[in-house]
């Protein structure tokens, strides 16, 4: 289901709880109050399930997206028609922000976990981003946070050994969290994260799960030894 709620309500935190990505990312934070008097197009805010598409490589980019809660993957289809996710979209990243600068979209965007969303049009952010310095900068600041999530995948997932490639995916899904428990994706999505094969990537966390460095703790969800397998990662 959709909810439609205005920039104004977003901005203020009226639409919804406390723990709005709206408001957390302070992508809109910068607005002022004359600001609401030259918008009137709402938020939608809705939920999409694993394996949803939000938008598809070549659809034009009319909106942009916040993710409030869990993950969706961008991916290329390569010419062989294999897939590579080239990034995971997590709560309060922004997604679709080439819509600002292109008139299509370069990846599909696709939700691996139940994922809810707000979408919001992608003129009123280039009108806002023209006059307002606070959300330019804020907008800069989101391409640089992509830019160095994009050079982290190329660097650190696509390089070394299989064992290490899944140690530091596996890493990367628990930074910044209390917990070292983590929630495993499909081997298929996996190995395209990664750029090794389903059957590569099974073995490995079947080897891990073995070396007890993922420990289950309920169907799918894992406890890490997050210092042994910083050492692979490393090695």
């Amino acid at each position: 289901m959709v909810k439609n709620v205005t920039l104004r309500e977003a901005w203020s935190g009226e639409a919804d709880c406390r723990n709005c990505s709206l408001r957390a990312s302070v992508l809109f934070a910068g607005l002022e109050e004359k600001d609401f008097e030259r918008i009137h197009d709402p938020i939608d805010q809705f939920v999409i399930k694993p394996g949803t598409a939000l938008y598809h490589a070549g659809d034009d980019g009319d909106h942009l997206f916040t993710v409030r809660s869990g993950t969706c993957k961008l991916v290329q289809y390569l010419p062989d028609g294999g897939q590579r996710i080239v990034r995971l979209a997590r709560t309060t990243d922004v997604i679709g922000l080439e819509a600002l600068v292109e008139d299509h979209y370069e990846h599909d965007a696709v939700a691996v976990q139940p994922t809810e969303i707000c979408r919001f049009p992608a003129r009123v952010v280039r009108m806002l981003g023209r006059d307002n310095p606070k959300l330019h900068r804020e907008l800069m600041a989101r391409w640089q946070r992509a830019l160095s999530e994009a050079d982290a995948w190329l660097t650190e997932l696509s390089t070394g050994s299989a064992r290490q490639r899944v140690a530091r995916l596996l890493l990367r899904l628990v930074r910044d969290q209390d917990s070292s428990e983590c929630e495993l994706f499909s081997r298929e999505d996996m190995g395209a994260m990664l750029g090794i094969t389903t059957e590569t990537t099974s073995r490995t966390i079947a080897e891990y799960k073995r070396q007890s460095l993922l420990v289950e703790v309920t169907p799918n969800f894992f406890l890490l030894d997050i210092p042994n397998l910083r050492r692979i990662a490393e090695e």
